[in-house]
């Protein structure tokens, strides 16, 4: 008897409200960002980050409609199981990641004496690697 697939991604799912972040009066974040990887950009606010930044978590909601653009929030997964996009250099299982910048993770670099202070910037637990496009992991 083979082992039946299980979605992992309904186990242990934690979420969390931010507000989205705003680049000249516009929000940075829309409806066509939903599933992305996201990072926390400012004082309680989140948005798709810079390449390397620390991974917050993945868009899964954004309140109103896109014409409501300074008045949404955004509800994000910081914890639990998710699959990510992800782009080069793409992690290996056991590696953790960083978002691009562009709403997918990356391999994390390696620890070095030039990390900021408190901490290295990797987050995450790669689990399962889908070629070049996806990963899953558990942000722990």
């Amino acid at each position: 008897m083979a082992v039946r697939d299980q979605n992992l991604e309904t186990a242990g799912a934690v979420l969390a409200t931010f507000k989205v972040h705003q680049t000249g009066g516009e929000d940075d974040l829309t409806d066509d960002d939903i599933g992305k990887a996201i990072s926390i950009v400012g004082d309680y606010e989140v948005g798709l980050g810079s390449d390397g930044d620390v991974l917050l978590g993945k868009l899964i909601d954004l309140s109103l409609t896109d014409a409501d653009s300074g008045s949404r929030v955004a509800t994000v997964q910081v914890g639990g199981i998710m699959t990510l996009s992800v782009a080069a250099t793409v992690p290996s299982v056991g590696d953790r990641v960083v978002v691009n910048g562009s709403g997918a993770v990356k391999q994390a670099p390696a620890l070095a004496g030039n990390d900021p202070a408190g901490g290295n910037v990797a987050r995450g637990t790669v689990i399962d690697v889908n070629g070049t496009s996806e990963v899953t992991l558990i942000l722990n």
